[in-house]
């Protein structure tokens, strides 16, 4: 068994984490670190584990604990690891974006390797330290990341992304209200999204740097993200759902469906799922995930098994709520 440490339990993010954390089979949650409801009960924060999880947030960590994740606001894990110090052994996964970057990726005497396992698989089983990829990042860079492999990304793509409320995080907004969320759709930060660095750096790791024109959505639902990508394709259909299973079949969670999917196929899991689609030569890639999953605390938590070397879907298989 490995103990785990979680930074900033309170949110979304955390209390998803801790929820696959607790029904891993080879992690033992230690502590739940929180400077603002340290002595609660971690039910009173996240009700749904009352009867699950017997533990209070606490404002102590402890410097040995095998596997630290920091589930903090952007901008503040780097904060966080200069006022707090652990052993070389413990690996760090930091689920916000201070590492993701290629000039954020050393600090303290470790490297951050980008957590995007469908990329980077190889690199994150030997990482003590993982930058966990953004939710926007991960739908749009699995729509794209087979074009990008064989040089077939030749024009812009342009990209339409929907996330539920709960990618805003549990603070309230006047935009993440319910009285403004519900029965209403609304873009925001057009072209200028900050996971959009994240996915040029991978498109150039694959020597394949493109136009991406991204407009995000915030979508009345609470789960999830719909994405839609589409660019030129000289190719015909056939051949293209050829290039994304061959890329993808030996990647458990991004699955590419003959049909047209929806969202609520992969709310609750770990799982992508793509489907392509061809119209004259523009090739329509639509991607969807759970942003608190796969788009966060699932993809820490297969980050953990590949570079524990235990099975990539370990304590993630986990059932969506279709009906």
């Amino acid at each position: 068994m490995k103990s785990v440490g979680i930074i900033g339990g309170s949110g979304y993010t955390g209390g998803e984490l801790i929820r696959l954390v607790i029904h891993h089979p080879a992690l033992e949650l230690e502590f739940i670190y929180s400077t603002t409801r340290a002595g609660k009960a971690v039910n009173s924060s996240h009700p749904d584990l009352l009867g699950s999880l017997d533990l209070n947030f606490t404002d102590k960590v402890n410097e040995n604990i095998d596997l630290l994740f920091l589930c903090l606001g952007h901008g503040n894990s780097r904060a966080f690891l200069e006022k707090h110090s652990f052993s070389k052994e413990t690996i760090i996964i930091d689920l916000g974006n201070d590492f993701r970057l290629n000039s954020d990726q050393e600090f303290g005497g470790r490297h951050f390797v980008y957590g995007l396992a469908e990329l980077q698989r190889d690199r994150i089983k030997k990482a003590t330290a993982i930058a966990n990829p953004g939710c926007f990042a991960t739908a749009i860079q699995l729509a794209l990341l087979p074009l990008a492999k064989h040089s077939l990304i030749k024009d812009a793509v342009h990209i339409n992304a929907t996330t539920g409320s709960t990618g805003a995080g549990v603070g309230l907004s006047p935009s993440s209200h319910f009285s403004w969320r519900n029965n209403n759709l609304s873009w925001y930060k057009p072209f200028t999204h900050q996971h959009l660095g994240e996915i040029h750096q991978s498109l150039q790791q694959l020597n394949s740097p493109s136009a991406l024109f991204f407009m995000p959505q915030r979508g009345a639902f609470t789960r999830g993200i719909f994405a839609t990508a589409y660019t030129h394709f000289d190719g015909t259909l056939e051949e293209a759902k050829t290039l994304y299973k061959d890329y993808y079949a030996s990647h458990p969670f991004t699955q590419v469906s003959n049909e047209e999917i929806s969202l609520k196929s992969v709310v609750n899991t770990n799982f992508c799922f793509l489907h392509l689609h061809k119209h004259e030569n523009t090739l329509l890639v639509t991607s969807a995930i759970d942003n608190l999953v796969k788009g966060a605390s699932g993809q820490a938590i297969q980050n953990t098994n590949i570079l524990m070397g235990w099975e990539e879907n370990l304590g993630l298989q986990l059932k969506a709520s279709i009906f």
